[in-house]
């Protein structure tokens, strides 16, 4: 099928690196209305998991169905089992995409899950170890081989949208979620670096930063095993552990108790209303921004969200006024410049008013 390229508001092709997740069912809901067609990837590790894949599954039964208003949904939806770790796997996704809808005009970098465990208790097995491996598998790497794949395709094309569905951890640390943060921190430098090489190419690139909570309630939690020292009650830090083991155990399904020996996963399952609620402002973000002719390079979802990584940036902005001379006591640059630096009235010189990408735009 070849058509000619996708406006805004035109049906385009999104192509989807995990469809799994509460998030991805109700985003494809809302694609499939609009007249989009999907590429929805699944990774086997998880459409095998039958509490996991039922929500999707329920989709494509409704694709299927003969109701009026999922007329032609079956025809503009094709699930690929494709584990994003492998690259050629992702290679040959990305080429079944290209066969069956003639292009792709938006790559959604959705793939998550969330480790928690501080730094210490992380480093006290062989098997805790490699839950740092794995992250960087499932959120740096796994999103890298699809990017990769997905360039060849959008460079012939000279338009695309790549966008990274992140979280806000990705200006903000987490006090037991290290290893997540820094796997976020990874994906997103790396996009940053990309948007320069792809901006001659009208590619576009956007980093989508919801709260926390979106990502890590609608994906897989792993806990590491605990120790006594990082227990809420020694450790003055918000403990990310007993939040999430608090909404965990209101559903007997996924209840826990904590183990200092045993690592422990779970999905998380809430009521349908509450996820509807949770994921809502994301989904409608997504869909607004993806494919636009000139997308934000970054964009904080919610108000909560937003006011957080604007008391962080505040707080950056202080520490930078606070020891600017120490900035300067090295400057090469003997003159006024430098005394009019440390008076804060001018910035150096060929420094970037953004730091997001070729669009430095960033959006709340």
């Amino acid at each position: 099928m070849n058509r000619v390229v996708a406006t805004h508001n035109s049906p385009r092709t999104w192509f989807l690196t995990s469809s799994l997740t509460p998030l991805a069912v109700r985003l494809i809901r809302q694609l499939l209305t609009h007249g989009d067609y999907v590429v929805a990837c699944l990774p086997p590790h998880e459409i095998e998991h039958d509490d996991r894949s039922a929500e999707f599954r329920e989709l494509v039964n409704e694709c299927k169905s003969n109701r009026k208003d999922r007329e032609g949904w079956k025809d503009r939806i094709r699930s690929i089992r494709c584990d994003g770790r492998v690259m050629g796997q992702c290679s040959a996704a990305v080429a079944e995409a290209k066969h069956v809808f003639g292009r792709i005009d938006i790559l959604l970098c959705c793939t998550s899950e969330a480790i928690v465990g501080t730094v210490e208790e992380l480093s006290t097995t062989p098997a805790t170890q490699n839950l740092v491996r794995d992250q960087f598998e499932t959120i740096f790497f796994s999103q890298v081989n699809f990017i990769k794949a997905s360039l060849p395709t959008f460079r012939a094309q000279h338009t695309g949208h790549i966008m990274i569905l992140t979280s806000i951890g990705g200006h903000i640390g987490t006090p037991g979620m290290p290893i997540y943060t820094a796997a976020t921190w990874a994906l997103e430098g790396f996009c940053d670096s990309l948007a320069y090489e792809v901006a001659p190419f009208n590619i576009k690139v956007t980093i989508v930063q919801p709260h926390k909570e979106i990502q890590s309630l609608t994906n897989k939690i792993v806990f590491s095993p605990s120790l006594p020292h990082y227990d809420s009650e020694n450790n003055p830090a918000p403990s990310v552990r007993d939040m999430l083991t608090n909404v965990l155990n209101l559903n007997p399904e996924t209840a826990l108790e904590p183990s200092e020996t045993e690592i422990i996963q779970r999905y998380p399952k809430l009521p349908p209303s509450s996820m509807d609620r949770l994921v809502g402002e994301t989904v409608y973000a997504l869909t607004a921004i993806g494919g636009h002719e000139n997308p934000p390079a970054r964009h904080i979802v919610g108000f909560e969200g937003a006011e957080a990584v604007k008391e962080k940036l505040k707080t950056v902005t202080e520490e930078l006024e606070d020891f600017v001379e120490a900035s300067v006591a090295v400057d090469i640059f003997e003159s006024e410049l430098k005394n009019e630096v440390t008076q804060g009235k001018v910035k150096p010189e060929g420094k970037p008013e953004g730091t997001g990408g070729p669009s430095s735009t960033t959006s709340t």
